[in-house]
């Protein structure tokens, strides 16, 4: 019996079921049949790293008690992490717009928590930390922190280093990266750029799975949890609302991906008050 390339290995109907509820029990990632082509061309390269000849052999070990940590690379190449600086750019005028109502305050001994949830490779944070410290010089004297969290392990850590190839700094304009970064030429040739200690200190990434335990013991003036609750059916969406809710502040915001809505915000305690933006009701 000849055996298959790994490029030419099917996912099988059984073997995506059981991918498809591991995903979901995981993560709350809901699959469909219609993705099957895109999970099986993404899922093929563990299938090389495990020399294994199929996706029923993939799925035993995922079921295995030895399975853990090969659940979490499936998490990683089943979640798209795509992203850039400034990204729906609305929400960091309206960022900024609550900041200058609050820089008083701030100034004062007050603080501002910032919680990018499903930070990807760090593009969102780190562009809330930019449009802050535009509009605030003196920001590493404030006490402002901005916690940046993602489910997958390997994009927090590309996010944590904070060194950006150039084709990743789509966004960011020429005034910024000679302000916020530090830039040094491969041996290749090609450029990177590295975030200033300055701003980098004002991030905190950390892995997170949403549908987990939160060890969070404070309140966000602003949660960012944009294109992630796209890959979640009905029911896992309404069971993070009440969550979102119990960490934003009363006069908080919750920014939203720009094909992601609240149904019945009302229902869940917020109101929407623009393009993808929520904030709670008033008491």
């Amino acid at each position: 019996m000849i055996a298959l390339a790994h490029s030419e290995v099917a996912l099988d109907p059984d073997s995506f079921r059981s991918i498809a509820d591991l995903a979901y029990q995981e993560s709350g990632l809901t699959l469909v049949e219609e993705k099957t082509s895109m999970i099986q061309s993404r899922l093929r390269h563990r299938l090389r790293a495990l020399k294994l000849d199929d996706f029923a052999a993939y799925c035993a070990v995922l079921k295995s008690d030895a399975g853990r940590s090969e659940r979490r690379h499936l998490i990683s190449a089943l979640t798209t992490n795509v992203s850039h600086f400034f990204r729906e750019a609305h929400h960091f005028d309206q960022l900024a717009d609550l900041f200058d109502a609050r820089a008083a305050a701030l100034r004062a001994g007050g603080r501002m928590r910032i919680w990018s949830a499903g930070c990807s490779n760090g593009q969102e944070a780190l562009s809330a930390a930019i449009t802050l410290a535009e509009r605030a010089p003196d920001l590493s004297k404030l006490d402002l922190k901005i916690l940046a969290t993602d489910i997958d392990q390997n994009v927090v850590q590309f996010a944590r280093d904070a060194k950006y190839p150039q084709r990743f700094m789509r966004g960011v304009t020429t005034e910024m990266r000679s302000k916020y970064f530090n830039v040094t030429t491969e041996e290749n040739g090609e450029k990177h750029y590295s975030v200033a200690p300055s701003t980098r200190q004002l991030i905190q990434f950390n892995a997170l799975n949403l549908l987990g335990q939160w060890p969070i013991r404070t309140k966000f003036d602003v949660i960012f949890c944009r294109n992630v609750v796209i890959y979640f059916d009905a029911e896992t969406q309404e069971q993070l609302w009440p969550r979102f809710l119990e960490v934003l502040h009363p006069d908080g915001l919750l920014f939203l991906g720009h094909s992601e809505r609240i149904a019945e915000p009302e229902k869940f305690g917020f109101e929407c008050i623009g393009p993808t933006t929520y904030r709670p009701l008033p008491q």
